[in-house]
């Protein structure tokens, strides 16, 4: 027979348990979200309550003002975020978890007792607001 036509036999148990499978729908779109650099480190600043733009550019250090507001503006048109103007003068911004945004934090708590357990202690920290 050609190449195409062989029969095979049928893989057997312990290959079919180490073969990798696709990740759920909901979870890609989780890790698609949080996976974004900083995005993560946001949510978990604004946890602990409102934040004007100024505060969260010192609460997520190495962010750049251009991406602290484009991820802003990503996390609230996917309704986390909500934005509110505050009337001046001075005219400020502040910026806050929605219900869905709150909803995040057990999973967020997890995370962080996940690292605490399990990533070396130079991989990063682990917001103080996530350690119960």
């Amino acid at each position: 027979m050609s190449e195409l036509g062989e029969l095979r036999d049928p893989p057997d148990e312990q290959s079919l348990a180490s073969a990798c499978s696709a990740p759920e729908t909901a979870i890609t779109r989780v890790f698609h979200l949080l996976g974004k650099r900083w995005t993560g480190l946001i949510l978990a600043a604004l946890m602990s309550g409102p934040g004007h733009f100024a505060e969260l550019r010192r609460a997520v250090p190495g962010i750049s003002e251009r991406m602290l507001s484009d991820r802003l503006t990503e996390l609230a048109a996917l309704g986390l975020v909500t934005r509110a103007v505050e009337e001046g003068p001075p005219l400020r911004v502040s910026y806050s978890l929605t219900d869905s945004g709150h909803a995040l934090r057990p999973a967020m708590v997890e995370l962080t007792r996940w690292a605490d357990g399990h990533l070396p202690r130079d991989a990063g920290t682990c917001p103080e607001a996530f350690r119960e």
